[in-house]
Order: C-alpha cells, then structure tokens, then sequence
C-alpha cells in the first residue's frame, strides 16, 4: 500500500470516527481471539486505536480456556448447563484467581505495552457488579451470579481519566462469597447502564446463522422482536444464547445497536466500525 491509498484508507474512516468521538462501546473479548497471539494482538492494537481517535472504550473479558486448562491442571472436572459454567465453591476460587489474575492483569500489561493507558478492574471493585446466585426455573448453577445492579462509577471515572478499563467477570454478595458472571451478560449490562453507542461481542462464529454448519447462512440483522422466534426454531441454542440475550437486553435498555462478530478475524473491530462494510450480526430495535 502506498501512502496515497494510506490516507485513502484514513479519509474514508473519517466519518465513522466522528461518529463514534467522545462516544462509549463496549467490547466483549473472548473465544479463540485470546487465545491465538496473532488475534490477540490485533484485538489489543484496535482498542489502543480507537482509544487513541477519542473513543471510550470499556473492554469486558472472559477467560474460559484459561479456566478449563487451571481446572484440568487440579483435576476439577468442568460442567456446562444452558451454555453457563456450573460453578461449585473451588471452582469459583480458581475461576477468581484465573480471571481477575491472571488474564486481566495480562490483558492490562499487553494494553500499556503497545503504548495504550489501562486500569484493571473485576466485578468485586467499587461493587462495579451485584449479584445474587442465580435461580433458573429449579436448575442449580452452583455459584453462578445473577446480576441485580451495576455501579459504573469506577469504570466512568477511569474512562474520564482517559483510561481503558479492563473488566473480569466476577463479583461477590453481601457475605462474601465469590461467583462467576458470564462474560457475555456482564458486558451487556454494562453497556446498557452505561447507555453505550455500541455493544461489540467477539465470538468464534461469523455471527447468528441460521444453519450452525453453514457459514454462508449468517443472518445479518435481527430485530429484538424477533429474537424469541428464532428460539422456538432452534436458530438460537446452547452457547449462543447468553450472547444474544445480552444483545437483545442491551438494545432494549438503550444501547444503539448491538453486534455478534467473528474474533478470529484479525481486526474485526475494526472492520465492524470503522467501515460501511460490517460484520456479523447487529440487534437493533424496530
């Protein structure tokens, strides 16, 4: 590329920046885009870009293959119910130890190490997530939260400070007991009590297909109203479903649009927002 396609390039972004200037997008990181180095990078440098053009960037981190590979290494058997991690009291230590440790103070060095300005911060900090255990028509998650209100002072301080804040997913009740928020719900809560331009969920699909095998069936937008039939059919199922109950929970709540795009495609993000091309699947509202 020459340097007159270059500013090609940056005048035909320009429009999309303006657009998103002073704004907050959340952005959900998770599946294989934290686990390839090549992705990773890719996803760090887009959040260190936007954060550098004056977007408010809040980035909402899971860690389920780090998770799994800690549990395997102290021979806790991992379950899933409903898509959802069940949760019993060691697994909610480790799950503790691995995310609000480990990966999101990694997550933080490799931000600052490309020369981008992040604070770390889990669920438990400035009471950011309250929780209670979640019950679901009689099924036992173990220490699985149910989120009943997010306190975004920390992370609207940090975003005013000119930081990125880097968020785990844990939190802890009134008397201390720790559990594990999915990833996907905690970034939509966020974001809907955050009022967000954009909700970004990356995942490790190209988006809602309705033929799960079949990548050519990607459906790329759904209405919020419509998302309860495509459960009756089976279009939504399993692992899918937090992520677009988060979408649709979001949008409903005032975020303007929310969008399920593929992680292992190296800078989706940007490709998503910077760009009349798009990716994946956006929930709006009729």
């Amino acid at each position: 590329m020459d340097n007159a396609q270059k500013a090609q390039v940056l005048i035909n972004a320009l429009p999309y920046i303006k657009k998103y200037f002073d704004k907050t997008i959340v952005i959900k990181y998770g599946g294989n885009a934290m686990i390839n180095d090549s992705l990773k990078e890719a996803v760090m440098r887009d959040v260190v870009l936007l954060h550098s053009v004056g977007v408010k960037v809040v980035l909402v981190h899971g860690g389920g293959p780090e998770i799994n590979e800690t549990l395997d290494k102290m021979n806790i058997k991992s379950k899933f119910i409903n898509g959802l991690r069940y949760t019993d009291k060691d697994t909610a230590e480790v799950v503790r130890m691995v995310l609000a440790g480990k990966v999101n103070k990694g997550l933080v060095s490799y931000i600052n190490g490309i020369d981008g300005n992040a604070i770390g911060l889990c669920g438990i900090d400035g009471n950011l997530l309250e929780v209670t255990k979640k019950q679901d028509d009689g099924v036992d998650y173990g220490f699985v939260g149910e989120i009943v209100n997010v306190n975004t002072k920390a992370v609207i301080d940090c975003l005013n400070g000119g930081y990125v804040p880097v968020i785990a997913t844990i939190a802890s009740d009134k008397e201390g007991n720790v559990y594990n928020i999915n990833a996907d719900t905690a970034a939509a809560c966020i974001a809907a009590q955050l009022k967000a331009e954009n909700l970004i969920m990356l995942t490790d699909t190209v988006g809602l297909l309705k033929d799960k095998d079949d990548p050519s069936t990607l459906i790329p937008k759904v209405y919020v109203s419509d998302v309860p039939f495509l459960k009756k059919q089976g279009i939504i199922s399993g692992g899918m479903i937090p992520k677009i109950d988060g979408c649709v929970e979001a949008v409903r709540r005032g975020v303007k649009q929310a969008t399920i795009i593929d992680g292992r495609i190296e800078h989706s993000i940007l490709i998503e927002m910077l760009s009349n091309e798009g990716i994946g699947t956006l929930f709006l509202q009729e």
